[in-house]
């Protein structure tokens, strides 16, 4: 009874406040997969190329670098929560992007969304990262991490799988009011958050008015820094390739197989970190082997996957288990950050890991983007991904503990 998903049971059984967040993100993560359902469907249905889905990703990843130093910032002066409405109330204004790409035709406005949401996302990061830290025990953090993991997760899991049923059914700008209304709704839910507890809006506690300096970190601090990073260099070229692959496997019917394997994909997502024992996830953390397993798991399944073109089920089952892997690295790196450090570095911290987290990401999926028109789509996985994990093993046994 000590898996993740009983630790976040028993929080939302202890905190008003954070059942109300919970329904908040997940409303919010609801519409913003719908989003990304109409634009990478779209993308698809107009026979968008493969290094034109792969810049989506680039551009879904790059502004969050920007977005986080300017989260940091205002979780020095206002309230987190506070902060968490804004980002809502920007992200249904950016929907007038994607309405306006589907009425002219235009591939640039639908990357547009994109970009806004990555940047609305790094805002958000420390902000939650603060909410959690000053609302929650030291013992019901492994709650926070299991909360974080369901909040990725069901961006793709509900919206991706409403947005499958619905994508062929429904006209796109459908699915954007359905967005439009998760957007509010949420919105609605963390004001009526901010009004239910003192502890996770208080803003008069201290708050970190210098830079975390690397030289004066502890090692343990600089490898919980780095484990997000790490599997961004190692995940981030395999996700962008994942709708040129599909176009390789089907291309007759590629959104039929696509929107299915990015379901399957947030459905290993989901589960993965619910398998984690959360009283050892200190333990977990220092453990090499079981990250690089992880990561090895996750690159092999991805590397199978366009042999199983004729099995349909088979590749949607090697994509359920690369991301069930690699969400365990996702869950103990964030965990890391909320464990090592205190209420008044966390958000400069989780900040700093989102940065560094959307470089590796953008370096690796940009490599991708160049190769992928030279090489083609299954080999630069091949070329980029493992090497990537050469780096990071190399990285994660010079800042074991």
């Amino acid at each position: 009874m000590n898996s993740l998903l009983f630790a976040l049971l028993r929080a939302l059984r202890g905190h008003v406040w954070l059942r109300l967040l919970a329904f908040a993100f997940i409303l919010s993560s609801l519409g913003n997969g719908l989003t990304q359902v109409v634009v990478f469907g779209q993308l698809l249905r107009w026979q968008a190329s493969p290094t034109t889905l792969t810049l989506a990703w680039l551009l879904a990843t790059v502004p969050g670098f920007l977005g986080s130093l300017i989260g940091e910032r205002l979780c020095r002066t206002y309230p987190p929560l506070r902060l968490l409405i804004c980002c809502e109330l920007l992200g249904l204004l950016a929907l007038i992007l994607p309405l306006q790409g589907l009425r002219h035709h235009s591939i640039p406005l639908l990357l547009a969304v994109q970009s806004v949401e990555a940047l609305l996302a790094g805002m958000s990061w420390p902000a939650l990262a603060l909410t959690f830290k000053r609302g929650l025990s030291e013992q019901e953090l492994p709650a926070a991490t299991a909360m974080e993991n369901l909040i990725f997760a069901s961006q793709v899991l509900l919206g991706t799988g409403v947005g499958v049923l619905l994508f062929e059914r429904v006209s796109p700008q459908s699915l954007l009011i359905v967005d439009a209304m998760s957007f509010l709704a949420a919105s609605w839910l963390l004001w009526l958050t901010l009004q239910r507890t003192e502890i996770a809006a208080d803003d008069s506690r201290p708050k970190t008015r210098t830079p975390l300096r690397w030289t004066t970190l502890t090692l343990s601090q600089k490898r919980s820094l780095l484990l997000l990073p790490s599997l961004a260099a190692v995940g981030a070229p395999a996700m962008a390739l994942l709708p040129a692959l599909a176009q390789q496997m089907h291309p007759d019917d590629t959104a039929g197989l696509a929107l299915p394997l990015l379901f399957s994909r947030s459905l290993g997502q989901l589960c993965g970190p619910m398998l984690l024992n959360s009283r050892k996830m200190p333990e977990y953390v220092e453990r090499n082997r079981l990250l690089l397993g992880c990561l090895g798991i996750f690159l092999l399944a991805y590397v199978i996957m366009p042999m199983l073109s004729g099995f349909t089920a088979a590749a949607l089952g090697a994509i359920f288990i690369a991301h069930l892997a690699s969400n365990v690295v996702f869950a103990l790196g964030t965990f890391s950050v909320l464990h090592q450090f205190t209420e008044d570095d966390v958000s400069a911290a989780s900040a700093k890991a989102w940065r560094w987290q959307t470089l590796s990401a953008t370096l690796a999926t940009s490599i991708t983007v160049i190769l992928t028109s030279q090489l083609g789509a299954i080999y630069t996985l091949w070329c980029v991904s493992f090497c990537a994990l050469l780096l990071v093993g190399s990285v994660l046994f010079r800042y074991r503990t």
